[in-house]
């Protein structure tokens, strides 16, 4: 067995001694209040930097500096650590390394490991209980060529026929499992840069307290600290309000954009969502293994959310490879098990979800999946309109009802869903009701949880890294997106992503005939009052009553929370508001907007498949029929397909003129491919329709009282009455 097997033999445990660098202990600083006396860890493959950057953030910090290597492990051995490598071997090298490591006392200093300390597992175990690891994640291009300039020689695992590039890859999941703050390192950074960085992010780390969420309603009278895992569980604020990171986004150096160029899509949203999401709330490696498990086998395509050309200067971004063929999954394959994750002690949840057609799927599916201790202490309703959503749609959602999930459709509407659910969450006798007789807490799965909309922003930034990747441009050209706008939670993640360092030129916010969205967009009037909800070829935008501008006027008026509360109660009560002159030319700086025509959705769709043989889904139709009237060409243009095309099969048979449609969803999906050169068949929604598919399901009537009764039925199936 080579050295790269060797390393990950476990090692006897070693009982932990007395300091053996007692004259350390002395050495205390005034300022070892960082972190409580704590240690900072700095954890590294080699040729990170960890003994410079350590003395850099000691001195910034005022805290003795230790080097591994040099102030312990040579000290000990009484010669240079590449001799003892040469005199005792890989392997019993990480032993010995390992034994001096549990013989290691001092509190309030920086301490650089070496980059072979996490591989012993005793060793790590005994240093973290006085210590935060700090991984100094740095390119390992950038390690490799310092490596060769130093000429190091003193690496475990360094033989004949074995890379660097190798070794590197081996270790990783050594510091993805030890590490408590990940320091992202861009290309090219400079020693001083990471110390700069790791001083920040030790920061952030002991300061929770500053990464908090409001509400969009938000007085001062009403403020409490709610921080994320608060956020995920409540949903919708106490006020009415949606919550909103209390100090905005990060935003992400260039340096570190370039990097992410080159990472998949799992790892490109470990950095970014760890970036966002405090460790306190969820630790690094759980978010990373949640990660991982979202969007792995269970999403047809390996590169998740694909970016394709299309026709000239204008690109689709296909987020529909999930389990449910819509985009809706790339939030909710994950927000399910950061909800299971952060639940409280004692009580049972209830998600109460109002779709139009994909979230309910999504929802369904993404909670349906959940193991381990809390998955049966979360259960899920949702509400659909029983017309308007698509067959296929229909049938996907009703198929669910294992455990605490399932379906039931509603004679009316999506807004009447919507608003019968915001409705339960502020009826104060009914949500304590739930409570005292069941011990379950009502909550949402929607986009006005911030947990769905977050997810959402790693895809729109993902996207544009792809471009550069592909070499359609270079990190910092603009380009404009255009999304199919209906509860706008889309169209907000991308300026999210904005606000992180995409530079997205302009959002476009296509809607279908159902236009009140673009209406505001154009005029900053939001008016419901004598409109009604129209039937489409694209339903998942069939909405009036959109969730999401909440947080965008919020966003646009610098969190001006007074104007949103008077705005969005005037909405409430008289369906109807005019956004202030100033923040309507401030919105139309950032977003534009248009509407479609049914028959110009169908016409589009026939054109592309004419000319590429590609077949667009109809909501994809309305973002390209937008973009056509409103991108200059200057840039490129990326279109959010929110959905495969086979979930609106009629439509489209309708759009391709072809006759003698099956009646058969799984038939019409079959004749659909013959049809299509691009995009690929979605195979796990044709799984699903032949496995699961044809089942009846509930339908209620449009009365709140009838919804109710339906959440205390399910709420009574699922759980156990607290007695």
């Amino acid at each position: 067995m080579g050295l790269l097997g060797a390393i990950s033999l476990s090692s006897r445990t070693a009982r932990c001694c007395l300091c053996q660098l007692s004259t350390l202990k002395s050495c205390f600083s005034t300022k070892s209040a960082v972190l409580g006396g704590r240690n900072i860890l700095l954890m590294g493959p080699p040729g990170a930097g960890k003994t410079t950057a350590g003395k850099i953030v000691a001195h910034k910090m005022g805290l003795p500096a230790i080097d591994i290597d040099d102030d312990v492990l040579e000290t000990a051995w009484k010669m240079p650590v590449a001799a003892k490598l040469a005199e005792v071997g890989g392997k019993r090298f990480l032993e010995e390394e390992g034994q001096a490591l549990c013989n290691f006392c001092v509190s309030g200093c920086v301490v650089s490991l070496t980059g072979s300390n996490p591989l012993h597992h005793e060793a790590m175990q005994h240093i973290k209980q006085n210590g935060v690891v700090v991984y100094l994640d740095v390119d390992s291009e950038d390690i490799i060529e310092r490596l060769d300039r130093m000429k190091v020689n003193r690496i475990v695992g360094q033989e004949e026929g074995v890379s660097m590039r190798d070794i590197l890859l081996y270790r990783r999941r050594f510091y993805e499992k030890w590490l408590d703050v990940r320091v992202f390192c861009g290309t090219g950074d400079t020693v001083e840069e990471v110390a700069e960085k790791v001083v920040r992010a030790v920061e952030r780390y002991q300061e929770h307290d500053e990464e908090t969420y409001v509400s969009t309603r938000y007085s001062e009278m009403s403020y409490r600290k709610t921080f994320f895992s608060d956020v995920v569980i409540e949903g919708l604020a106490a006020d009415g309000g949606l919550y909103v990171p209390r100090k905005g986004f990060p935003k992400i150096p260039k340096s570190e954009w370039l990097r992410l160029i080159s990472l998949s899509y799992p790892e490109r949203a470990s950095v970014l969502l760890e970036k966002c999401i405090h460790p306190h709330d969820i630790s690094a490696l759980d978010l990373r293994s949640m990660i991982f498990k979202a969007y792995g086998s269970n999403f047809s395509s390996k590169k998740v959310a694909p970016v394709k050309h299309l026709v000239q200067n204008q690109y689709v971004q296909e987020l529909f490879h999930g389990p449910t063929a819509s985009f809706k999954d790339l939030a909710l394959q994950l927000m399910p098990q950061l909800f299971a994750y952060c639940l409280p002690p004692m009580c049972n949840f209830l998600i109460l979800v109002a779709t139009s057609g994909d979230t309910g799927s999504a929802v369904l599916s993404g909670f349906s999946q959940l193991s381990g201790a809390n998955a049966h202490r979360a259960g899920v309703l949702v509400f659909f309109p029983e017309v308007g959503v698509s067959q296929i749609q229909k049938l996907q959602m009703t198929s669910f009802r294992e455990g605490n999930t399932r379906a039931v459709s509603v004679l009316s509407d999506f807004d009447f869903c919507q608003k019968s659910i915001k409705r339960m969450f502020g009826d104060a006798g009914l949500t304590g009701h739930l409570t005292v007789e069941y011990g379950t807490i009502l909550s949402t799965a929607n986009s006005i949880n911030w947990a769905r909309l977050l997810p959402q922003v790693v895809y729109h930034s993902s996207g544009y890294l792809d471009l550069c990747r592909d070499g359609v441009i270079n990190f910092g050209d603009p380009v404009d997106v255009c999304i199919p706008t209906g509860n706008f939670g889309n169209a907000m993640s991308a300026l999210y992503a904005k606000q992180m360092g995409i530079p997205i030129r302009k959002v476009i916010c296509a809607s279908n005939h159902n236009r009140v969205v673009a209406d505001f967009i154009s005029t900053g009037g939001y008016d419901l009052q004598d409109r009604s909800l129209l039937l489409s070829h694209s339903p998942a935008i069939d909405i009036l009553k959109s969730s999401n501008l909440e947080r965008f006027v919020h966003h646009i008026s610098d969190g001006n929370s007074c104007l949103v509360k008077d705005l969005f109660t005037r909405l409430d009560m008289q369906k109807c508001f005019q956004l202030p002159d100033h923040l309507l030319g401030k919105m139309q700086e950032q977003v534009q907007a248009g509407w479609c025509s049914e028959d110009d959705c169908l016409a589009a769709i026939q054109s592309v498949h004419g000319q590429t043989g590609y077949i667009m889904d109809t909501h994809t139709a309305v973002a390209k029929v937008v973009a056509d009237r409103l991108q200059d060409g200057s840039c490129p243009t990326v279109l959010c397909s929110t959905a495969h095309y086979g979930k609106f099969a009629p439509a489209v048979f309708k759009a391709l003129q072809i006759q003698n449609i099956p009646e058969d969803p799984v038939e019409q999906l079959k004749e659909l491919e013959a049809a299509a050169s691009k995009p690929e068949a979605h195979r796990e929604m044709m799984k699903c329709l032949k496995e699961r598919g044809g089942r009846g399901h509930r339908v209620c009537a449009a009365d709140y009282s009838v919804l109710v009764e339906e959440v205390e039925g399910v709420i009574q199936d699922s759980f156990l009455k607290v007695t």
